[in-house]
């Protein structure tokens, strides 16, 4: 039997995954990348990544996330590569907030320890927090080592029959109907094709399915504590509005700070370069949240760009024509953790298969549409 024709434009974290689902089903697949592959300049092709279940105030996304966290753990099996480093995850919060969220990690199937408000300066010196702050702690959450891990997905789809990786070629426009073409000239057919560019997809959709989605930059900072924060974990939920957060240094890298106050909505992606009030914003912010905190060992800024809509979670999956063409039109802040989940259903959709729950169905708009059954049905005579 002729195999289904997937061509997966975007060597991100979502394009990657959606080809390895589809390759596991069975397809024929392209993966197309206007750079290398994975791309470097995906906005998922980063040092680390955290992941971990817990989202304060919110069974559903936690349950999913739990789920995601639990497939990062397989996908380490299945491509035979180690990137997932359990360091644990801790987030504070009210310590009223705590009951609940450890009753929401427990119906998870997850396991969370209370950090008592009292013990928290003893715990962790390294932090200052409010008063009447305490903390969950996920023994089994941590990070994802992102840059290793698009790195070891690349190198299983290359060492996959019916798989074509296509580096330096740019998509220039992706036809309803099932036909992507290239900067070059070329076109490529597909049975199914799947966009996931990321901040650029914007660029290969139609304005009825990108008009209202929002680009966002965000500014990091790069730290190099001293003594190098021993046996501190990811932290989340510091600060008065709980939104600013830290992962510390891991596998060779400095420490990475950021905030949702130094997240701004922009028109369009320019350079990288963190501008200088940015990184003055964060370095103001981590003074006042970090004991010790040193200003002359912030070792550097970048920014990085994501598309977001706005009415869900962040992300939004959007169907083209018929149903030949599946957007992952934008990502939002969270995609990284919830890849796993977003790539399956994706792929189940490509290849023209009832879509798997992923738990965010009601979260993340086009997610819950209807399945079109008339996708690409075919006479099975003609595909034997």
């Amino acid at each position: 039997m002729i195999p289904v024709r997937v061509v997966v434009a975007g060597g991100g974290v979502i394009g990657l995954l959606t080809a390895v689902e589809c390759v596991r089903a069975g397809a024929s697949v392209e993966l197309v990348d206007q750079a290398a592959i994975p791309a470097p300049l995906a906005t998922s092709n980063d040092r680390y990544r955290v992941v971990r279940a817990l989202h304060r105030g919110d069974a559903e996304m936690t349950l999913a996330a739990a789920r995601a966290r639990q497939e990062w753990a397989e996908l380490e099996r299945l491509v035979g590569a180690r990137f997932y480093l359990r360091t644990g995850v801790l987030t504070v919060m009210p310590e009223a907030a705590v009951t609940d969220s450890l009753g929401m990690l427990a119906a998870a199937g997850e396991t969370g320890r209370e950090i008592p408000s009292a013990a928290l300066p003893e715990c962790y010196p390294q932090l200052r927090v409010a008063a009447g702050s305490a903390a969950v702690f996920e023994p089994e959450a941590g990070a994802v080592l992102a840059g290793e891990a698009l790195t070891a997905l690349a190198a299983w789809l290359r060492s996959r029959p019916g798989v074509t990786l296509r580096d330096g070629q740019r998509v220039v426009y992706v036809s309803e109907s099932g036909t992507v073409r290239l900067a070059d000239g070329s076109a490529v057919e597909a049975d199914g094709i799947v966009i996931a560019a990321g901040p650029w997809s914007r660029d290969l959709l139609p304005a009825t399915a990108a008009g209202d989605l929002v680009l966002y930059r965000q500014t990091m900072l790069a730290y190099a504590p001293a003594p190098a924060w021993p046996g501190l974990p990811a932290v989340l939920g510091l600060g008065p509005g709980h939104d600013a957060w830290l992962m510390p240094p891991a596998a060779g890298t400095p420490a990475r700070l950021s905030a949702a106050s130094a997240c701004r909505a922009v028109p369009a992606m320019t350079d990288r370069a963190a501008p200088p009030r940015w990184r003055d914003h964060l370095t103001g912010r981590f003074a006042g949240l970090l004991a010790g905190f040193d200003p002359g060992r912030v070792t550097g800024a970048a920014d990085g760009y994501y598309l977001c809509d706005p009415a869900g979670l962040g992300p939004r999956l959007a169907a083209l024509g018929d149903g030949a063409v599946w957007a992952y039109a934008a990502c939002g802040g969270l995609s990284f953790k919830i890849a796993p989940l977003m790539a399956r259903a994706l792929a189940d959709r490509a290849m023209g298969r009832p879509p798997r729950a992923t738990g965010l169905e009601s979260r993340i708009p086009g997610l819950s549409k209807p399945w079109p059954s008339s996708i690409r049905k075919r006479d099975e005579a003609a595909r034997t």
